[in-house]
């Protein structure tokens, strides 16, 4: 089981109608509801969450935390810790995260990264020869 952590708050919101172009860097939580061009980047020093609505678009990367996507995203993703794609969100893209909650709907085009997942290298099986 995953430990219930406190979550940032969301401090700020790129609104419905509003459009970026260039990267964007927030600390602790940020909201689009609008385009970004360019990608989208938590500061490290402390936990994030970053939340696409389904009215957003973004054409770059994601990298957060906690990332939340009901919206369409077309660049790499990649969520530290929990990724919740909602059933409208479209992904075109890498997704790199530890955890996955995905809902009906959501669609990803691109290749799935578990980083949690750590895949040990064992020495190979030596087999017992008939010949003694």
């Amino acid at each position: 089981m995953f430990k219930s952590k406190k979550q940032p708050p969301i401090k700020s919101l790129v609104a419905h109608g509003t459009r970026i172009e260039g990267n964007v860097l927030f600390e602790e939580g940020i909201r689009i509801d609008g385009d970004v061009i360019g990608d989208i980047r938590a500061a490290l020093e402390q936990p994030s969450i970053l939340v696409i609505s389904e009215t957003a678009r973004v054409e770059g990367g994601v990298y957060a935390d906690h990332v939340i996507i009901n919206g369409s995203v077309d660049g790499p993703v990649h969520a530290a810790e929990l990724l919740e794609l909602q059933p409208k969100a479209r992904i075109t893209g890498n997704v790199h995260y530890r955890a996955l909650e995905m809902h009906q709907g959501a669609t990803i085009a691109g290749q799935l990264f578990p980083s949690a997942v750590l895949i040990e290298e064992k020495a190979p099986l030596k087999l017992a020869s008939s010949n003694q």
